[in-house]
């Protein structure tokens, strides 16, 4: 513009010049009066368009600054002539400046705090960029998902991927994949803990991005299933006790009374009064093994060659095994520092794992026809931390989800009450120890157990 503008003011002031020159010889006089007067003129007329443009100037040094985000940065006002329209612009400019940085600075002060409060909220939050990937993930969702460099994937990646990249959290990252956009559910892991998973949503540059909260419910649920157990099992164990134990008195008097029936009849009725004793007991025993679940001691710790005490499991459980065809033996067995634990508690539920999994491959070796079978342990120690796996060839968790497991009155076996899980369940959490029961990438059920090491 302002070359257009110059060249204008040119070529106007020479069309003069031309004009002027006609008077060259005929009034000298009066030609070089009009000389004089178009010099004048085109100066006059370049400072004009200077002070014109000079507002232009400010302009693009504004936007200099806005596009470096120097908002901090002041424009200057011409202080040798006065020009109240430029100052008026000066310090609007300035006053837009002044706003953008105390924006920027609340800006970044919210944002200072947001980032230290998804730090330090113990629920996981996970952020998804416009095409599904995660964008931002706090501590909490780090130590959930349990996956190496999440930023730009989406949650199936690590469902989709083959079997040595699968996360060990699948079974959670499936169920957080599922959930609908603004909405919640309750989940689970293979480890029997249990989460609140809400899906949002915000709007970032006028389109949506999703992100998901989780929070970890299990000692809460813990605490009140613990409490509603209790009850119920003592109300139950006391009115079953009472029943058995007068059942009992009644049932051994009535045997006093077989002398007096006929021989034939006498037989029948001893049979009849043994089985409803032997039934009497097994009833009492239901009871009594719940009672022990709710009635269960605080830990109490002390260290403990944990590799000693597998080592008595499998040699009690090796026969037994080895009578059913199935083979019970160490795959690994590293050495590992002592542990703290309560070692009644710990060898207890350890020796229902181990059981179990006997029993489940037992039962898949009748239903399948199969002459062999095999219990493996594996411990070693992994980075501060001990490992420890127990996988059998039995498979019983095909297609069981990974929300029924650990729970009362669930268990894959026949006739099975799922007491024996809830008690181990019960041991592990109460010891602080992270623990998955899932199928492996064979198919066999697999449980691990993670045990914090000291310190060296």
């Amino acid at each position: 513009m302002k070359l257009q503008f110059g060249l204008y003011l040119a070529l106007l002031h020479v069309a003069l010049l031309a004009a002027v020159l006609a008077f060259a010889r005929s009034r000298p006089w009066l030609f070089v009066s009009l000389e004089a007067a178009l010099l004048v003129s085109c100066v006059i007329g370049y400072r004009l368009l200077a002070r014109a443009l000079e507002p232009l100037a400010y302009t693009q040094h504004f936007h200099s600054l806005l596009q470096d985000g120097e908002y901090a940065a002041r424009l200057l006002a011409p202080g040798h002539r006065r020009q109240p329209e430029l100052e008026q612009l000066v310090q609007l400019f300035n006053a837009m400046l002044s706003r953008l940085y105390e924006e920027r600075l609340k800006l970044g002060e919210q944002q200072g705090l947001l980032d230290r409060l998804l730090e330090a909220t113990p629920s996981a939050v996970i952020v998804f960029d416009f095409d599904g990937r995660i964008s931002v993930l706090n501590a909490a969702a780090s130590a959930l998902l349990g996956v190496d460099n999440p930023i730009g994937k989406p949650l199936h990646y690590w469902l989709d991927a083959p079997t040595e990249r699968r996360a060990r959290c699948a079974a959670l990252l499936e169920q957080l994949d599922r959930i609908p956009a603004d909405s919640g559910a309750l989940l689970s892991d293979s480890a029997g803990r249990r989460y609140r998973g809400q899906r949002g949503h915000f709007h970032d540059r006028g389109f949506k991005r999703q992100f998901l909260l989780v929070d970890e419910l299990t000692a809460e649920l813990a605490d009140s299933e613990h409490a509603t157990y209790d009850k119920l099992i003592r109300v139950m164990g006391h009115e079953v006790n009472n029943t058995v134990a007068a059942t009992a008195s009644v049932l051994d008097s009535l045997l006093y009374y077989r002398d007096q029936l006929a021989e034939g009849d006498a037989d029948d009725f001893s049979t009849a009064i043994v089985a409803v004793k032997r039934r009497n007991v097994q009833l009492g025993e239901f009871i009594e093994r719940f009672t022990r679940v709710v009635k269960m001691p605080a830990p109490e710790l002390r260290p403990v060659e944990l590799p000693a005490l597998l080592d008595g499991i499998v040699a009690l459980y090796r026969e037994p095994c080895r009578s059913r065809g199935i083979t019970l033996a160490w795959a690994r067995r590293d050495t590992v520092p002592l542990l703290a634990m309560d070692s009644q508690l710990m060898e207890q539920a350890l020796l229902n794992v181990v059981k179990n999994a006997m029993e489940a491959v037992e039962a898949t070796m009748q239903e399948q026809g199969l002459n062999a079978g095999t219990v493996t342990l594996a411990l070693h120690r992994e980075d501060g931390s001990v490992h420890l796996s127990i996988t059998d060839s039995g498979r019983r968790l095909a297609g069981v989800p990974a929300s029924q497991l650990f729970t009362p009155f669930f268990s894959t076996k026949k006739g099975g009450q799922g007491i024996g899980l809830l008690f181990v369940r019960e041991v592990l959490n109460r010891h602080g120890y992270s623990h998955r029961l899932a199928a492996d990438e064979h198919g066999d059920t697999c449980f691990e157990l993670w045990l914090t090491a000291p310190a060296a």
